[in-house]
Parts: C-alpha cells; sequence; structure tokens
C-alpha cells in the first residue's frame, strides 16, 4: 500500500465514526432512517398569540433540536420571517434567520441540520438562495445529484464527513433548477394533518400531499396543540405544553405511526420545544 493511504484512509474512518448529531450510534444511519424532534415556526419567539417558541433559535439548536421549520411572508418583495403577515408578527429577515443558523452551525462540527421553509407568497426562489449566499450557509447545504428513493439517503456520517450537513426543504413554490439545494418537501415527505386540537393530536393520517401514498416517503407528525379561542381561531397551547410535549404524549403518536405505516416518524414537530421531554423523545425514537 503506498504509504499515504494509510493515513488518509484512517482520517476517513475517524471523520465517520465521531458523533454524529451527539451519538455515534447514528453516524452509520441513513438520514431517512433517524427520526427527529422538530421546532414548528422557530423565529417565533415570545408569550403571544402568534409565538410558538420560547427561545431563540440558536438555543433550541443547543437544547439538541436539528430540524427547524419557519414561515416567510413576502415584505417588499423579500422573503421577510412573519407569522400569517408581517403586521401580526415580524421576526425579521430571512438572510438574519439563516446567519445565526451558519453561526452555530460554525461552531457544531459534528451537526446535521435540516431547515424546512414555507413559501405561500411564492417569492423568487432566486432570492431564498441569495439569502443563503450572502450568510455562508450555502457552503454547507447538500444537493442530490437526482431525486433520492428512500433508501439512497446519504448516512449522517456521510453528510458531516462530506461537508454537506445542512439539508433545506420547501413547501410549495421552489424550483431546484433554479436553486437546486432547496429541495421540494412534498416530493420527499407526508405530513399528518396541522394545528391539532386535543381530540386529533394522537392521530397519524395523511394531510398533505393530498392523495399520496405513504410508501417512498419520509413522513412528518405535527405534534403541536392549539386551541380554539374564536371559531375557527386557533392559537398555540402554551398552557398545556409540558403534557403536550411530555415523552408519554409523543410516544403515543409515534406509536400511532408506527401502527400505521410500520415505522416511526422522521419529524415530530412542537411547539414550545423547550418545555417537556422533547429530546428524550427523540433519544427514545432512535433507540438509543
Amino acid at each position: 500500500m503506498h504509504p499515504i493511504a494509510v493515513p488518509v484512509l484512517a482520517l476517513a474512518a475517524g471523520a465517520l465514526a465521531a458523533n454524529c448529531n451527539g451519538h455515534a450510534e447514528l453516524c452509520d444511519r441513513a438520514y431517512s432512517s433517524v427520526s427527529f424532534v422538530g421546532s414548528h415556526n422557530t423565529p417565533f419567539q415570545g408569550i403571544g398569540p402568534a409565538d410558538n417558541q420560547l427561545t431563540s433559535v440558536q438555543q433550541q439548536l443547543d437544547q439538541g433540536v436539528r430540524f427547524l421549520q419557519a414561515q416567510t411572508q413576502d415584505k417588499d418583495g423579500t422573503p421577510e420571517m412573519c407569522h400569517t403577515s408581517c403586521v401580526l408578527k415580524d421576526a425579521g429577515s430571512l438572510q438574519d434567520y439563516l446567519a445565526s443558523i451558519k453561526t452555530w452551525v460554525d461552531g457544531h462540527a459534528d451537526e446535521v441540520v435540516t431547515l424546512l421553509i414555507t413559501n405561500p407568497d411564492a417569492i423568487d426562489i432566486n432570492k431564498f438562495g441569495d439569502a443563503f449566499k450572502a450568510t455562508g450557509l450555502d457552503a454547507y447545504v447538500f444537493t442530490p445529484e437526482v431525486q433520492l428513493a428512500l433508501n439512497d439517503w446519504p448516512t449522517l456520517g456521510e453528510l458531516i464527513a462530506d461537508g454537506t450537513r445542512v439539508i433545506v426543504f420547501m413547501d410549495y413554490n421552489m424550483d431546484t433548477s433554479k436553486v437546486p439545494y432547496i429541495l421540494d418537501e412534498f416530493a420527499y415527505y407526508f405530513e399528518t394533518p396541522f394545528d391539532p386540537l386535543e381530540d386529533k393530536l394522537t392521530q397519524c393520517g395523511i394531510d398533505r400531499p393530498a392523495g399520496a401514498s405513504a410508501d417512498g416517503r419520509m413522513f412528518l407528525a405535527n405534534h403541536n396543540l392549539n386551541v380554539e379561542v374564536l371559531p375557527d381561531v386557533l392559537i398555540p397551547d402554551l398552557v398545556n405544553a409540558a403534557d403536550t410535549n411530555s415523552k408519554d404524549s409523543i410516544i403515543s403518536q409515534t406509536d400511532t405511526c408506527n401502527s400505521n405505516y410500520g415505522r416511526n416518524p422522521n419529524v415530530v414537530l412542537l411547539d414550545f420545544i423547550s418545555v417537556g421531554d422533547a429530546i428524550a423523545a427523540q433519544d427514545q425514537l432512535n433507540g438509543l
């Protein structure tokens, strides 16, 4: 063997054997076989009716959250982190949001982070790409050469070793011919109904995309409880967040999912993720 080959192979083996998202056991597990707890409406922090979280994005990442969902709205032609409308809740620009994530990712070399961004106003996808470039977060993104089948995803260790450890999805109005790393969520996932009330919290039916099959898709279980304050007016239920985010409550829903589809959800999306047992539930879902 050429003398340089031994250290190169040792380095590669070391990279793949390192802790991945805090656990060596996850390094050889395909991304599509890992379960993540996710933060719903990540940037909307506070105790108002339009708030879904109590802690900052970086605090959520420090907690162990590796799936961050966020809404954008069109504000003067650019993507802004707004909840339903920028009059109701404006958490700043997409660029600032991504910059905070980039700072955290820079300092945590063995972590794979997923972003799910919504684009209901059909803002030009290139403006999202511009924000990724401006912050430098595009240096970390994963770009598959073709649409991946469920079993074709790389392992967490491979994503880390390749330096492509930020996975980005968008619900609607993406265009991978223009920004190839912002992936079509519903080409890869299905979701359970969102904004559930108490009587629907543990269900696990397919809501989006309509008429989809579970076969070949990862899936996201919405476990973010709401309370109806007026007819058809729902707000996040902070009062009961500790119960909603308890391990027992989360596992109750994921058990239903497992019964339906023979596997755990890839994502369990939570409000007020700093309250309750989110990370303990994530560890249990991953067999850790």
